[in-house]
């Protein structure tokens, strides 16, 4: 997938790798050693990638996006650390978390640090340039907080439309898809028809890309490619697409058997998966859900057929960008 764009990923990660040197032997140990960790536990670093793709994209040179790479994928991994404290996470990446290696103390300032860095990172571009991006950066990272707490209100509320979960994956996890292509665009310095146009593409890519990836956590019949517990979001009971629009379409039967074998606590994990599948399968609910993934990817692609550029790198990115969303496991 990531073939047409090696290129600019091995650019990053060499960009990546230098920062990494600096964290050497820095003291307090405790502060940088867990940053130096998760950044060395992989990840597809898509962020990073899209601000060098929009770069070049405007036919500019994508070093020039660089800081702004580095920003993002700081950012990301700061609120990885996080948010694994805030749902008690032993693993990412197969490894241990941070808040698990070290301990939640440790992990909360190292992951502080790495938000102070992230904004940091823009302070090598010139003044015009910093504000503009610490404008569009600045607003992304209230808005995935805001996201975030939407989340975890969820988990309580009593009821929660299908509007109201995509509002809260589009402030989640989709406007920082947006906001590195479109840092990157402004690193190009190309028009601001351009920068808005780029940013609801990626947005809606990111909307795309979480409705597909709800649909896998129930759906997936590949453990290994998935690469996590296939029905987990069953088993906790989560407030996803499928389980919303499941209850608003059940009938009173239905309904009820939603509602009892999610509260059930004793009921083996296998038979808890099977039997809100069976309900799921009755009202067809996995083909909705690909549906609004499928609505959300022709506004993404809306957005960038008007975006004023190449159309063979627009052609590239958008083959790019439906792979992305064809991952099949």
């Amino acid at each position: 997938m990531l073939n047409q764009y090696q290129n600019l990923m091995d650019l990053f990660l060499r960009h990546l790798e230098s920062y990494k040197i600096n964290l050497i032997g820095k003291k307090p140990e405790e502060l940088y050693e867990p940053e130096d960790y998760i950044l060395s536990l992989g990840g597809k670093r898509l962020r990073p990638l899209l601000a060098l793709i929009a770069c070049d994209l405007f036919d500019k040179n994508p070093k020039l996006a660089l800081h702004s790479a580095l920003a993002v994928e700081l950012f990301h991994n700061f609120s990885l650390i996080h948010d694994d404290i805030l749902d008690a996470a032993p693993i990412r990446r197969n490894m241990p978390t941070v808040h698990k290696k070290w301990n939640t103390n440790i992990a909360i300032l190292s992951g502080d640090v790495m938000l102070v860095k992230s904004f940091q990172s823009l302070e090598n571009y010139g003044f015009k340039e910093f504000k503009k991006l610490s404008k569009i950066f600045n607003d992304t990272a209230i808005q995935v907080c805001e996201g975030q707490q939407m989340d975890m209100n969820f988990e309580t509320a009593a009821h929660v439309s299908v509007e109201d979960y995509i509002h809260m994956i589009t402030l989640k996890t989709a406007v920082l898809l947006g906001c590195s292509l479109k840092m990157g665009a402004v690193n190009a310095y190309t028009s601001e028809e351009n920068l808005n146009n780029i940013y609801e593409f990626g947005k809606h890519l990111g909307i795309a890309f979480q409705l597909l990836d709800d649909k896998l956590d129930t759906f997936s019949e590949n453990l290994e490619k998935f690469g996590k517990q296939i029905g987990g979001d069953i088993l906790a009971s989560k407030k996803t697409f499928l389980l919303i629009k499941a209850m608003e379409l059940s009938d009173d039967r239905q309904k009820k058997d939603l509602i009892k074998y999610l509260g059930l606590k004793t009921i083996a994990s296998d038979k808890k998966i099977e039997c809100v599948l069976s309900i799921y399968n009755e009202l067809n609910i996995k083909k909705l859900c690909e549906q609004e993934a499928h609505k959300h990817t022709n506004i993404a692609l809306d957005n960038l057929n008007k975006v004023e550029a190449s159309s063979l790198k627009k052609d590239q990115l958008k083959i790019f960008a439906l792979e992305l969303l064809k991952r099949q496991v």
